[in-house]
């Protein structure tokens, strides 16, 4: 469902209106650029941040105030640091599991 409403202007505006349709094209595209998601942490302005809770080893990114587009690491392991959390710099594919606003 995602795939369709992010590869169309028109759908992107229906479901989450202009200021979004807008914004997530550009933070989808910052994404596909990273090699992985370390520089999305401040090279492309992301600020990919891990969250906690219900939504443990999910990350966020910034979007347009309190929306954030959810991902999670698309391996199988998941690569993991030494202090135990996800390594970031072995992710190399991500599944976004929605935009929402979380808070």
């Amino acid at each position: 469902r995602l795939q369709r409403i992010f590869s169309s202007e028109s759908e992107l505006q229906r479901e989450y209106g202009s200021g979004m349709a807008r914004s997530i094209p550009l933070r989808l595209a910052a994404l596909d650029g990273a090699s992985n998601l370390t520089p999305s942490l401040g090279g492309f302005g992301l600020r990919l941040h891990l969250l906690t809770g219900r939504r443990g080893g999910q990350f966020g990114i910034d979007l347009i105030h309190a929306f954030r587009p959810i991902i999670i690491p698309n391996h199988d392991p998941i690569p993991i640091s030494d202090d135990g959390g996800v390594d970031t710099t072995r992710v190399t594919a991500i599944t976004i599991l929605e935009v929402v606003d979380y808070h």
